[in-house]
């Protein structure tokens, strides 16, 4: 049988619109588990993101400022070709719910049906973070509420911007 391969590289990735403190606080522990971490955010014009890409890159690149052995990076096409292309041997996803996890399941067979080299590692967030996605943040916005125990410093201003009161 052959050795398997160390799990060296970790992308995270998703659309982040926007980075919420749940998401950083994924990005915190997933350094605590992997030598190096990349931040792949995709463009989704799926999900008609509020941020364009390049604003979700610079939120995400200043929450983590002073993170170290983490990179940043949009990403297009498929996951799996992406990870390839990088020497990644992880996809880390965070699940908050059961919800997250039927579909997320998904995901991780289909992946390893394309390449049985790459993982996928399921994290939950702290519990303090449970219930926060970038939807019902962009919701409470929308709303005027405030959300800047939500997202890390610099979001909510941006989401000021965006939603003005």
């Amino acid at each position: 049988m052959a050795k398997a391969e160390k799990l060296k590289l970790a992308v995270y990735p998703g659309t982040f619109d926007p980075i919420t403190n749940g998401h950083i606080d994924i990005i915190r522990r997933i350094l605590r588990i992997f030598p190096s971490v990349l931040v792949a955010v995709a463009p989704n014009p799926k999900k008609a993101p509020l941020f364009s890409l390049e604003e979700r890159l610079q939120m995400i690149r200043t929450a983590t400022e002073g993170f170290h052995d983490l990179s940043v990076e949009p990403f297009q096409g498929l996951l799996i070709n992406y990870l390839r292309k990088k020497g990644a041997t992880a996809i880390v996803r965070g699940v908050r719910a059961i919800s997250d996890f039927e579909f997320e399941f998904q995901m991780a067979m289909m992946n390893r049906k394309l390449d049985p080299k790459i993982e996928t590692v399921f994290l939950m967030p702290s519990e303090e973070y449970s219930y926060i996605t970038s939807t019902l943040i962009k919701e409470v916005a929308g709303y005027g509420g405030d959300v800047t125990a939500f997202v890390p410093k610099g979001v909510s201003e941006k989401l000021l911007e965006k939603f003005p009161r």
